[in-house]
C-alpha cells in the first residue's frame, strides 16, 4: 500500500524520533521505500521544507526529483474533486480557503487520486476553525495513519549494526 507523507511527518522525524545523526536508517528506509514506490510526498511538501535552512531542507533538495512526485493527469482531476468536497464540508469560508492554499490539500488530493494512504501527525478535530487532514480523509474515504502505524504495517526495522 503506497503512502503519501505530510510535511509534519518529516519535520517531526528530524526534530524528535529519527534525527539524522541518531537514526539515519529511517531516512535510508524512506529512500529505499520511495524507490520501490511505497513512500513518497508531493512538491508542495518540498516547498514547505525548503522554508527551513537545515539538514531536512538539504535532504529535501537532494531528493526533490524522486521523493516529491509531481502531479499527473489523475491528480489534476482529483484536485477538483477534493476542492468540491471540501467546499461542501461544514466549515467557514476562511477555514476552507486556508486548507485549499496549504500543502495538506495536495497531500490529500494525491492520496485520493492514487487510492493511497496519508501519513500525518494531525488528528481529527471537532473545531470548526481548523480543517484537519484526517477530517478531509474521512469525507473522501481515504485511509490516514501515523508514522508509527506506517512503519509497523511495513515491518520497518532500524537495527543497530555492531
Amino acid at each position: 500500500m503506497p503512502y503519501v507523507l505530510d510535511t509534519n511527518i518529516l519535520i517531526e522525524a528530524k526534530d524528535a524520533y529519527y534525527t539524522f545523526d541518531v537514526c539515519p536508517g529511517f531516512w535510508d528506509w524512506l529512500i529505499m521505500q520511495n524507490r520501490d514506490g511505497v513512500v513518497y510526498s508531493v512538491p508542495a511538501v518540498n516547498d514547505e521544507l525548503q522554508r527551513g535552512n537545515d539538514e531536512l531542507s538539504r535532504w529535501a533538495v537532494t531528493h526533490e526529483d524522486d521523493f516529491f512526485r509531481p502531479p499527473d493527469m489523475d491528480t489534476r482531476v482529483a484536485l477538483l474533486e477534493v476542492d468540491n468536497k471540501v467546499r461542501h464540508m461544514n466549515y467557514g469560508e476562511h477555514t476552507i480557503n486556508e486548507f485549499l492554499r496549504s500543502a495538506d490539500y495536495f497531500v490529500v488530493t494525491e492520496a485520493h487520486a492514487r487510492k493511497d494512504t496519508v501519513v500525518t501527525r494531525e488528528v481529527r478535530s471537532n473545531s470548526r476553525n481548523k480543517l484537519k487532514i484526517p477530517d478531509v480523509c474521512d469525507e473522501l474515504g481515504i485511509d490516514c495513519m501515523t508514522t508509527f502505524e506506517m512503519l509497523s504495517a511495513e515491518n520497518a526495522r532500524f537495527v543497530l549494526d555492531m
